[in-house]
């Protein structure tokens, strides 16, 4: 029986075109080896799961790359590629700092820079988590980070750039990774689905790429769970929300609709239908707020783009917006906010979230009241 190897493996870009969202990083790479201007040190900071390690292995290969294509790529034909490939060359060294942050592990690393590369041109060293390294580690690598040799290149990669030490950065070219855009996660989760013979429903894809929060390794690590779960490669919508718990958008219509209409009892019918499926009431009311955004956000059609949801879902917030004014919208947001910032010291949860949901479902007949106020005043003076 053949391996399962998962997406975030077996996916992984081998060159810097198929890198996702990241192409202020590629570019300026692709432009340093034609330029043939590369710094001693680089510094690849951003969250996890953007490609910061891939970026500076991609680096690697392909600046000791024998025939590089017209475009500054790696050929992945030539010895240096195919060993590179194989996990087999002997230029590229990694080491995870998490494990390995002792002055120790750094001396032993500047003992092996001294020697220069028996094949290509550069000897290449990977350090991950970064700025797990000791202070006294950061100060034994300071010189030689600062004057290596020629042939010797340093990729550090870290998600928390201010843990490094001023001095370190200093003496490294730093690139900041970006979060990947929900619809870069949501095409790449869909040609993957193809080239796998997945049949998956798009909602499906853009719910997952939104969940992963711009790192697109964990947007494939809830891929590969949702396709083991699903029957008959398969991916829908609905089954993508009840394994990765996530409650259904149509509860927040309901609610807008209820609160629209200042029916309490329907309102409250409904958030105990959602504590009774499990979810929890500030995950609710937090879900709630973003959904008053974009319908805020779809009162102006300078900002509807602000909202990146299906083409579907989007006429259902638009037609939503039209029903709702910017006046309760607003005052519900701040409802919601001051919900959220109080839930966690709150004795009773449930009946403080259900109060917050009892106050906007009458912010429709007071701020007609506060309307018809305004208008006899008016008509008075």
């Amino acid at each position: 029986m053949e391996n399962f190897v998962v997406s975030a493996r077996k996916y992984r870009p081998s060159d810097f075109k198929s890198v996702v969202g990241q192409q202020h990083i590629t570019t300026t790479l692709k432009n340093a080896i034609k330029n043939n201007h590369l710094a001693q040190a680089f510094l690849f900071c951003g969250p996890r799961g953007v490609g910061k390690t891939t970026c500076a292995r991609i680096l690697a290969k392909t600046i000791n790359c024998q025939h590089r294509t017209a475009d500054f790529e790696a050929c992945n034909t030539c010895d240096s590629c195919l060993a590179f490939n194989n996990n087999a060359s002997f230029n590229v060294h990694e080491l995870d700092a998490a494990s390995n942050n002792s002055v120790d592990d750094i001396r032993n690393l500047v003992e092996q820079v001294r020697y220069a590369p028996q094949q290509g041109l550069y000897k290449v060293y990977i350090i991950d988590e970064v700025h797990m390294l000791s202070n006294a580690a950061f100060n034994a690598f300071l010189k030689t980070l600062e004057e290596p040799p020629k042939y010797a290149i340093f990729i550090l990669a870290t998600t928390e750039k201010h843990k490094v030490i001023p001095t370190i950065l200093s003496r490294c070219q730093i690139f900041d990774f970006n979060r990947i855009q929900i619809n870069d996660i949501a095409d790449h989760l869909k040609h993957i689905a193809e080239q796998e013979k997945i049949e998956a429903e798009a909602e499906a894809l853009r719910l997952i790429a939104t969940k992963a929060d711009g790192a697109l390794r964990d947007a494939l690590s809830m891929f590969d769970l949702i396709v083991t779960y699903s029957s008959g490669n398969r991916l829908t919508y609905l089954e993508t929300i009840s394994n990765l718990h996530i409650l259904d958008y149509d509860y927040y219509f309901k609610v807008v609709d209820s609160l629209l209409a200042g029916s309490i009892s329907d309102v409250l019918l409904i958030f105990d239908e959602i504590l009774k499926k499990g979810f929890d009431g500030h995950n609710f009311i937090v879900g709630l707020s973003e959904h008053l955004r974009d319908l805020m956000v779809c009162k102006d059609p300078a900002t509807i783009d602000l909202i990146q949801v299906s083409d579907s879902a989007r006429d259902r917030y638009l037609t939503q917006s039209q029903l709702a004014s910017v006046s309760f919208l607003l005052s519900a947001l701040t409802i919601c906010n001051q919900c959220d910032i109080q839930y966690k010291t709150s004795k009773n949860q449930r009946l403080h979230v259900e109060l917050a949901l009892m106050k906007m479902s009458k912010l429709p007949q007071a701020l007609s009241l506060a309307v018809l106020a305004q208008e006899d005043s008016k008509k008075k003076a």
